[in-house]
């Protein structure tokens, strides 16, 4: 399988071309602002690249809109792995998986996914009662917060209760007790932490934790490899971790 890496030179592009070599797939090329020192071509322009089966991005949302004309016009699936999407841009994504088969998701750890699993099966059994918080920590460089991750997780939650909730991101503003119906967001920022997600479940004189800690970056390169093996060959569309997992 040929790849082409969007983002190339970046902490998760290094981290999946290093993962794709020893699983022997191939980089054919790939794509970011400036060169570097790669085994293979890393190209600034999209119209200078070869033929591939499949784009993996770990790009910038700035580099979407190329992305999504080159995919569609090569009839090329494409993993998505990009954070701090607009709602416009998200909005784009949806109309180019009409036309080629589109895998995205926040996270692209398998043991995220679960997670997510697990938190829509627990709002949906414990949310009337409970109070849900989400706690995120991530690396001091890390631009986008709360993470992408951390709202996925929100929308689990949000999948299995009975009501509408809201998400609150800041309290300190306001000076008013909780509403029942809200779903609190926290982001941390510190260290080279890699990526850290609670979901805490509040009730009675009892909390139930769920969580997943990522030890390297590996985890979500490991994830965006399978992605692409599995969203090879498929009708257009859109697709996530959910879809591996079922």
């Amino acid at each position: 399988m040929k790849l082409i890496l969007n983002g190339a030179l970046g902490r998760m592009g290094r981290a999946v071309a290093t993962l794709a070599a020893d699983r022997g797939y191939e980089i054919a090329a790939g794509v970011d602002i400036a060169a570097g020192d790669t085994a293979f071509p890393v190209c600034t322009d999209w119209a200078d690249l070869p033929a591939a089966d499949v784009v993996v991005d770990f790009s910038n949302p700035a580099a979407l809109e190329a992305e999504l004309a080159y995919v569609t016009a090569h009839k090329l699936p494409l993993v998505l792995c990009t954070t701090g999407l607009s709602a416009e841009q998200i909005a784009a994504v949806h109309k180019a998986a009409q036309q080629v088969p589109v895998f995205f998701s926040s996270n692209m750890s398998l043991g995220v996914a679960v997670l997510s699993a697990l938190t829509k099966k627990a709002a949906a059994v414990l949310g009337d009662t409970f109070d849900i918080e989400i706690v995120e920590m991530h690396h001091n460089q890390k631009l986008d917060a709360p993470s992408g991750t951390a709202l996925m997780l929100a929308d689990a939650a949000k999948a299995g209760l009975s009501y509408e909730p809201t998400y609150t991101y800041d309290r300190h503003s306001r000076r008013q007790k909780r509403d029942k119906k809200e779903i609190g967001i926290a982001s941390l920022r510190g260290g080279t932490v890699v990526g850290e997600h609670s979901v805490y479940f509040a009730g009675e004189q009892e909390v139930i934790t769920l969580s997943h800690s990522a030890g390297s970056r590996s985890v979500f390169a490991s994830g965006a490899l399978t992605a692409a093996a599995f969203i090879v060959g498929k009708p257009a569309g859109m697709y996530s971790m959910e879809d591996i997992l079922t």
